[in-house]
């Protein structure tokens, strides 16, 4: 196995345009000129194996905009260490130029004017354009979807995942993982499943009654491929019955099951298996903690949290990618496999400039197909952001449309406070653009979207906080649980990150009073997304349509609520 100064030589030597990793030379070229489709793939071919990994589409069949978070902390180890460096620190480690096209992909630094020089990313007909390219260079290439596909829009929840699975299935995976596609319910996931014309895999998915490996999704697949046998491990996400209704798929268990997954890397190691690679939707950080655990593992291909990082990030012998999310890069890696061993590696993040890549015109027709019979709903126009204002997501804390949202379950729900769930998925909408209801759904949509409107003290209040930052921010990766910090609206409070479980929360403060929260004293609290079954109350989409109608014109400040210490 090479080490990182021989992968850095190796690639180096390989490339000397797109640089160590296909990124950073590329972003101060690119900077100077006009993109091209040619400059984007450009890939001088190595070794004789080639992995072409996308994952956390969330539906997203169409170009969008997409702003990369302002806070990704990381905790113990993890500190300092990416994906948990952002903006300008991000920039000047990978030696990206500020302005460039690269700096609009990969951080959120005067992003409305950088996605008005650049347009939107993604589209799944430009990243089939790309796969067919690399296919070209290298036709048994394996494409590798790490799952969160089968969700997160409009037209995914009308027809229950089959717009999707109907694009992807163009698209010709080799093998695909999961996490949010169960929410769809074991059915309808089985029913999806048994008809895929390619590889559902999961190590870690087990039958709930007899702790056994589920038949439905296979632990690994063997594919021979450059004249290699590749072992390709599948890592569904490890908490699907705590981040998500487990009354959903009670016939499945999850977990990490590390020992598990040494037992398939050896089985496979002993079946012949020259190279293993692992489809994994852990998150980056758990994913680096079973690269420094479990041995045999050549690649981790990574999902769930969205990072996209443009180098490997060396774990032991263990080289872990992240492709990003919503469709906006697609990973090349190619392997020189000699004598069952990996000797060398190369790699490059593609990033999918919407204008700039051509449409694949079969997906183009497909995708089309697929929205035809939802158009009208699609694109009414709901309101508009004023000139100033950006909505997004990401972020350990909160984000402008997670403010929106929970303004809207204020006002609409006539609620003390309001709590919107930290998921990752979501695009941006740019200042001064048009709302439209495919835009409120691709921030709302989900199978369990009920906004209810309860009573809790505020002893039960803080305990909720206290829970799910430890999910976030506890020091050992294995127990991180969920997505990002539970957003809320009407309540301040001060988070010290660095303090352990049940000591994090403090000065919880009702907004509209200015006095602190009473443990004991009951207060009216909207939401959504409870995994508790029988949840009832109006669909949060309809909640954010009616108050974005009220508004008209949707303006949003600076949220301060949060203290953010000991980061």
């Amino acid at each position: 196995m090479i080490s990182r100064r021989d992968f850095l030589q190796v690639s180096m030597a390989a490339s000397a345009l797109v640089g160590a990793s296909g990124f950073g030379n590329w972003s101060r070229l690119a900077a100077q000129q006009a993109l091209t489709q040619d400059q984007l793939l450009e890939f001088e071919t190595f070794g004789n194996l080639t992995l072409i990994h996308i994952t956390d589409i969330h539906a997203q069949l169409m170009p969008i905009y997409f702003r990369e978070p302002e806070v990704n902390l990381g905790i113990g180890a993890a500190k300092g260490q990416m994906p948990h460096i952002t903006g300008a620190d991000f920039r000047r480690f990978y030696g990206i130029e500020d302005g460039s096209p690269s700096a609009y992909a990969l951080t959120y630094n005067d992003f409305s004017a950088l996605a008005r020089a650049y347009g939107r990313m993604g589209g799944m007909d430009r990243v089939a354009t790309v796969v067919n390219a690399i296919r070209s260079d290298r036709p048994d290439a394996l494409l590798l979807d790490g799952g969160d596909t089968w969700h997160g829009s409009y037209t995914c929840f009308h027809t229950e995942g089959q717009d999707v699975v109907n694009v992807m299935n163009a698209l010709k995976p080799d093998a695909m993982t999961f996490h949010w596609e169960f929410t769809l319910g074991t059915d309808r996931v089985t029913e999806l499943v048994e008809g895929l014309p390619f590889a559902a895999l999961g190590q870690n998915i087990f039958d709930a009654e007899w702790d056994e490996p589920s038949e439905l999704f296979k632990p690994y697949k063997f594919f021979e491929r450059g004249g290699v046998k590749v072992a390709v491990i599948g890592q569904a996400f490890p908490y699907m019955p705590i981040a998500n209704p487990g009354w959903m798929f009670p016939e499945f268990s999850f977990g990490i099951r590390e020992e598990n997954m040494q037992a398939m890397v050896d089985e496979v190691r002993a079946e012949g298996a020259e190279v293993v690679v692992v489809l994994s939707h852990n998150g980056f950080d758990v994913d680096k903690k079973m690269a420094g655990r479990v041995t045999g593992i050549d690649v981790i291909l990574s999902g769930h949290t969205h990072d996209a990082l443009p180098e490997p990030v060396q774990v032991e012998q263990t080289y872990v990618i992240a492709s990003g999310s919503n469709g906006k890069f697609v990973s090349r890696v190619d392997l020189d496999i000699r004598d069952g061993r990996m000797m060398g590696l190369k790699h490059k993040l593609i990033p999918i400039f919407s204008d700039v890549i051509a449409p694949d015109p079969a997906v183009t027709a497909l995708i089309n197909a697929q929205r035809e019979p939802h158009i009208d709903q699609l694109r009414e126009v709901i309101g508009r952001t004023d000139e100033n204002s950006l909505l997004y997501r990401r972020g350990n804390f909160n984000g402008s449309w997670d403010d929106l949202i929970c303004d809207a379950l204020l006002s609409e729900r006539e609620a003390d406070i309001a709590m919107s769930p930290g998921v990752r998925w979501g695009p941006s909408i740019l200042p001064g653009q048009e709302i439209t209801r495919e835009d409120i759904w691709n921030v709302t949509s989900m199978s369990y979207g009920a906004a209810y409107r309860t009573e809790m003290t505020g002893e039960f209040l803080h305990v909720v906080l206290e829970d799910v930052g430890d999910n976030l921010f506890n020091p050992d990766p294995y127990y991180q649980q969920g997505g990002d910090m539970v957003r809320v609206g009407g309540l301040g409070y001060r988070i010290d990150v660095s303090k352990p479980q049940g000591s994090r929360i403090t000065d919880m403060t009702l907004l509209k009073t200015g006095e602190k929260i009473d443990p004991a004293k009951s207060y009216t609290v909207a939401g959504w997304a409870s995994v508790n079954e029988g949840t009832e109350g109006p669909q949060i989409w309809d909640v954010v349509e009616s108050h974005i109608r009220k508004l008209g014109t949707v303006s949003v400040t600076p949220n301060t609520s949060v203290e953010v210490v000991g980061a």
